[in-house]
């Protein structure tokens, strides 16, 4: 009587595919501590994403991951399972710290940062603060106060929306320099050309550069920002703005599995692994008039009778 061969059950897992920018490899020998994987609050929706701290805490990357339906990767001689392609890329930590300062600016007083930036499901908030940008960046968010040696903060409404504000208009120039088209002949935010009829306006430049902006802040802010630019909210927009129209691909990475194992080490590129006496055995076999494996599971090619 035969019997079903049961099936391995998943392993953790240990590797991942990443992209990432040259700057997080090579780490500066001045450095002190390695790159590292921190779940934090994500500004946009409120809940818990991964994030990379460079080496020494001084600069900050996003980790999304590019993912479709039954994708796998070999690496080596194993397959592994998860076939999601995560890529990191810089970005202002000061998007990270605004919802913290904006929470403490319904009290309305002046306080110290490191007062304001805390939060008990996301310590790691904190290492924020150690950002190079960071500190240095307040004052387009907030209003300043010394006493002393002591700085004190209280966010304004007023310069946080115009430092958004320009954060579009730059993107709008990116968008234009790069020569990517916004208007009705793109399909979603994978800036994929499709024959367009009408050039794109300064009004879908603006929409659209707002959509991208809008993936880093908190819907009530993206209608602030929507005001402050002067653009109406549309029932049914022509040219829906990238936030809006998100899929399973291009997503922040839900710190659900625990990539706060990984270091600096897993970023380097492993030497190829040495052959065994058998492969090398093969490789020196004369394989001419071999046919491949394939040639045998292939369809036979029907010969015309003539």
């Amino acid at each position: 009587m035969s019997t079903k061969k049961k099936r391995s059950p998943p392993t953790e897992n240990s590797s991942w595919v990443v992209i990432a920018t040259d700057s997080i490899v090579d780490v500066p020998k001045t450095a002190t501590g390695e790159p590292t994987f921190v779940k934090l609050r994500n500004p946009s929706t409120g809940s818990a994403s991964l994030y990379l701290f460079g080496s020494g805490d001084s600069d900050l990357y996003e980790v999304k991951a590019f993912t479709e339906d039954y994708h796998s990767w070999f690496i080596g001689q194993t397959v592994q399972r998860d076939g999601r392609l995560l890529y990191i890329t810089q970005m202002d930590p000061l998007y990270l710290l605004l919802p913290y300062l904006l929470k403490a600016g319904a009290e309305g007083k002046f306080q110290p940062v490191e007062q304001v930036v805390k939060d008990e499901d996301f310590p790691g908030c904190t290492r924020l603060l150690s950002c190079t940008r960071s500190l240095k960046s307040l004052h387009h968010v907030a209003d300043e106060k010394e006493v002393g040696s002591l700085k004190f903060h209280r966010v304004s409404q007023e310069k946080t929306l115009d430092w958004l504000k320009k954060k579009v208009e730059r993107t709008v120039s990116t968008l234009r320099k790069s020569n990517i088209s916004v208007g009705g002949g793109v399909k979603s935010s994978t800036f994929i050309r499709v024959k367009q009829e009408e050039q794109a306006s300064d009004e879908d430049y603006l929409r659209y550069a707002h959509g991208l902006v809008s993936e880093y802040i908190s819907e009530d802010l993206r209608k602030d920002l929507l005001k402050h630019l002067q653009l109406p909210e549309l029932s049914s927009p022509k040219q829906e703005p990238p936030a809006k129209k998100r899929k399973l691909s291009d997503l922040p990475v839900e710190a659900k599995d625990d990539y706060t194992k990984l270091n600096s080490s897993d970023f380097t590129r492993k030497p190829p692994k040495k052959m065994t006496a058998a492969q090398k055995s093969l490789a020196k076999v004369d394989k001419t008039g071999m046919k491949s494996l394939s040639a045998f599971f292939s369809p036979k090619v029907k010969q015309e009778k003539h």
